[in-house]
């Protein structure tokens, strides 16, 4: 049974935490208003990484408020890596598109699997295009890159690697063939390969994906000095063959391996971010509140499991900042299963045993309330009280929302500041859907 099982079906809010949470709250603006909006978040300048959340994968409001303090950090702060909860060979698409290396992404070049609408929508579109046009007048080091943190791009990264191992190095692009040749037949379908070696006795195809990996550690300084940006592109995709052929393998053996493999490369890969681009990197994370809260604080973190939050609040310490967002109620863009066609939702009411629900309580439709800054004692002191917290991914149930999409947690030791909405809406997607995929994230796709 769950901790969420085990809990009372009600608790009551304490009048006293509405209280603290009136005061403590500050007003935004519509997200629309990208300048003033985004002005409530220059407390946070001094941070190295910022992580900004999500409730749920398909909610306008959370891309928009996302975007307007990203434009903030970026333009008088001086971040200059956005990193989001998508894969790397997809973002990259957008990546050469902001910073002037290719023309606008087409419909089918990047987001084309399920769950499409999670980063192919205008909302996205927008903040693309205007990363674009802040990057116009930069020099090439200075422009702000859109990377990909997850690890679901098998096929698309072997790809790559050959392809850049055909022009840089043809010699070692047979070699590279031969290594990933276990693998290829499995790459557009990894979650069979995982169930054939995990339930079917088949042996792995780790060793050759490693060794690609070595392969091009080893000839990096010969191949950096042709172009370092196109090496760096090739060692972050044969890094996602290697954790992706590991991934599929311990979906299949359950427990929290698979979702803590996934979380400590997407971690990894931030870390690889800021490397590259030296002492003056700053970034801001673009994922689910599953992913940037402190999971430790969760009961995630109780039942074995830590995330991209924790592993940068431990690396990172006051240099972090953990900003979480929630609603109450609205729409929202989501299936009703994996593979499923998206739908516009209705969200559920917060339960009156939620901290979405005491947000509620305070009657204000659209919040900052920050408890990082000095002087907030009250605030962390209301929010020490485990209460649950709603989790929408790509998948919402809400006929089983309490058993699918609900979890306990202590919010003042999560995050350091909660964007609040009472009333969301969905995103809008780009085009029709068609979407693809294995079961990758199921039940909740997170």
């Amino acid at each position: 049974m769950s901790v969420t099982e085990r809990m009372p079906r009600k608790h009551g809010i304490l009048r006293s935490t509405v209280d603290v949470l009136c005061a403590a709250a500050e007003s935004l603006p519509d997200p629309q208003d990208s300048e003033a909006f985004g002005a409530f978040f220059d407390r946070f300048g001094d941070a190295r990484v910022v992580l900004l959340g999500e409730a749920t994968h398909g909610t306008s409001e959370f891309y928009r408020a996302r975007a307007a303090i990203t434009r903030r950090l970026i333009e008088r702060h001086g971040f200059n890596l956005v990193a989001v909860e998508a894969d790397w060979p997809d973002a990259a698409r957008i990546d050469d598109y902001v910073r002037h290396q290719a023309p606008r992404p087409r419909k089918g070049d990047a987001f084309i699997r399920f769950p499409t609408w999670m980063w192919r929508n205008q909302e996205v579109l927008d903040f693309a295009d205007w990363l674009r046009g802040h990057n116009a007048a930069l020099a090439e080091e200075a422009k702000v890159s859109f990377s990909g943190l997850d690890v679901y791009s098998l096929g698309e990264s072997i790809h790559a690697v050959l392809a850049y191992l055909d022009e840089a190095d043809p010699g070692e692009a047979a070699e590279a063939r031969r290594r990933y040749s276990c693998l290829t037949p499995w790459q557009d379908d990894p979650a069979s390969y995982g169930r054939s070696v995990v339930r079917g006795g088949r042996a792995s195809c780790e060793d050759g994906a490693v060794a690609q990996v070595r392969q091009l550690f080893d000839r990096r300084i010969a191949l950096m000095r042709d172009d370092g940006e196109r090496w760096f592109d090739a060692i972050q995709n044969a890094r996602i063959v290697r954790e992706a052929e590991r991934y599929y393998r311990a979906m299949y053996r359950g427990g929290s391996e698979s979702w803590n493999l996934r979380d400590r490369h997407m971690f990894a890969t931030l870390q690889a971010l800021l490397a590259h681009r030296g002492d003056s990197a700053k970034a801001v994370v673009w994922a689910h509140n599953s992913h940037i809260g402190n999971a430790a604080a969760t009961a995630m973190g109780w039942q074995g499991e830590f995330n991209i939050g924790e592993l940068c609040r431990m690396a990172h310490g006051n240099e972090a900042v953990l900003i979480g967002f929630g609603t109450n109620r609205g729409h929202v863009a989501a299936a009703s299963d994996w593979d499923g066609d998206m739908a516009i939702k209705a969200v559920r009411p917060a339960r009156e045993d939620s901290y979405e629900h005491a947000f509620r309580l305070t009657g204000l439709a659209r919040t900052l309330t920050d408890w990082r800054s000095p002087g907030r004692e009250a605030v962390v002191e209301a929010l020490r009280e485990p209460l649950l917290e709603r989790a929408i991914g790509v998948i919402y149930r809400p006929e089983t929302e309490f058993a699918s999409h609900y979890f306990e947690a202590v919010m003042a030791e999560q995050f350091d500041a909660w964007v609040w909405f009472d009333e969301t809406t969905a995103v809008t997607p780009l085009g029709a859907e068609h979407p693809r995929g294995a079961p990758e994230l199921f039940p909740f796709g997170l």
